[in-house]
């Protein structure tokens, strides 16, 4: 590991990317602590504590914002209207015909995706700012933004600018991390907001009762326990034997080699659970509209906390590790692509049987992996109902799932950098 660490700065595009990443990084916590004009930061932190009550809907949206929404600052929108915005438009390339002619269209298609992807952020962040403004300025926060000295309309434009100019940022950001730095910009700004809530989660966890350190130290080596068997999991692989017939090109044999297709256990990654999480948390995002609708916020709450949530996340990951799965593996295309090669599956006819093989092995290891990442997201939630530790709360099967996945991703696009550049990568 120290080594590969070592040859990762040896590289000067690679320690480029890697500098450009971690700076990146450090400027968007630094947005998560600068304050939005006009808000009473002191007043804002002691009312969110008395009314959010650290286990509704919008604690749960602070938790990934990496505490931004509680300080009211510059990024308190986080990631989530582009995450919502990706979500949108990946199921719309299910059922709009054009989207999806468009997706196929290669680095063309993909750059016109990405800017309806763009607008639709900007779109969402402005309603988000909007809601957030009133839900902070109603009985149940009761905050006065009047500190800047204008008029209430004018202080409210700048509000919601600079919370529309902060998700703008955010976006840019994550997008200058994927195209230029290392590994995917919106992992990596969720995993930082998980990280920042670390060394409270672990304050709050010890002094929580007379039995904190004790439930604090258990859960730390329940954490370190299954943080190997999600590595495994992540990693784990289904080959599928390829032959390739020999052809005579000339004087020469061509072919006749035995290799196999690799079909990971866990395809869609930690993109499911991303985007349960995302799904579960929008009634929340649209109940700060209706901050004296009491029947609203329960919903809201009902649906990011409690029982309901737990099914729903069960339900929410399993859909989405299959739909994601479908979208980003093709068998019809791979199939294809063996025929060409003079590939084929032993026992397996060329074509559309190949197809269908492919598609049915990846049907059946699909969903033991869904299933093991929805019960490692839902266990967790489910022993805080019963325990109250904030440390189960920010450090759960969700935070732990999604901080894996991105460190796997992550040294998996910096092992790829390291062997272009002939180096010895971190994986044997």
């Amino acid at each position: 590991m120290l080594k590969a660490i070592t040859n990762a700065f040896r590289a000067k595009e690679l320690r480029e990317k890697i500098v450009l990443t971690i700076a990146i990084l450090l400027i968007y916590r630094f947005g998560a602590y600068l304050p939005v004009p006009g808000i009473p930061v002191t007043g804002m932190l002691s009312a969110y504590n008395q009314a959010a009550s650290g286990s509704g809907a919008i604690a749960v949206l602070n938790l990934f914002s990496g505490g931004a929404l509680s300080r009211m600052s510059v990024f308190a929108l986080g990631i989530m209207p582009y995450i919502t915005a990706q979500i949108i438009l990946q199921m719309l390339q299910a059922v709009i015909p054009s989207l999806s002619e468009l997706a196929q269209e290669g680095e063309a298609g993909q750059r016109k995706i990405t800017q309806y992807t763009r607008y639709l952020t900007v779109a969402l962040a402005l309603l988000n700012a909007v809601g957030y403004l009133f839900l902070f300025k109603s009985s149940q926060y009761g905050l006065d933004f009047s500190q800047i000295g204008f008029p209430e309309a004018v202080e409210d434009v700048i509000i919601v600018g600079t919370l529309l100019t902060g998700a703008i940022i955010i976006m840019w950001l994550g997008e200058v991390i994927t195209q230029r730095g290392i590994g995917n910009g919106m992992s990596l700004i969720i995993f930082a907001n998980i990280m920042a809530g670390l060394p409270t989660a672990l304050i709050g966890s010890v002094q929580n009762s007379a039995n904190g350190p004790i439930l604090t130290i258990v859960t730390l080596l329940v954490i370190l326990v299954a943080i190997p068997l999600i590595v495994y999991v992540e990693r784990g692989q289904r080959r599928i034997p390829v032959q390739y017939a020999k052809r005579v090109v000339g004087r020469r044999i061509m072919g006749g080699q035995s290799t196999y297709l690799p079909i990971k256990v866990n395809t869609a990654g930690v993109v499911p659970i991303i985007f349960a999480s995302a799904i579960l948390y929008l009634p929340a995002q649209i109940a700060v509209f209706f901050p004296n609708v009491h029947w609203m916020q329960a919903f809201a709450n009902a649906i990011s906390t409690g029982w309901i949530n737990w099914i729903l996340s069960v339900l929410l990951i399993v859909f989405f590790a299959y739909f994601y799965t479908s979208m980003v593996f093709n068998p019809e295309q791979t199939a294809d692509q063996l025929r060409k090669s003079g590939g084929f599956i032993p026992g397996v006819r060329p074509g559309q049987a190949t197809a269908d093989y492919i598609k049915n092995v990846i049907s059946h290891i699909t969903l033991p992996g869904a299933v093991f990442m929805a019960i490692v997201a839902v266990v967790p939630s489910i022993v805080f109902a019963f325990t109250s530790n904030s440390l189960i709360q920010a450090f759960g099967g969700t935070s732990i799932l999604i901080m894996v996945g991105v460190a796997l991703d992550t040294l998996a696009s910096l092992e790829s950098q390291l062997k272009m550049h002939n180096y010895e990568g971190f994986f044997k």
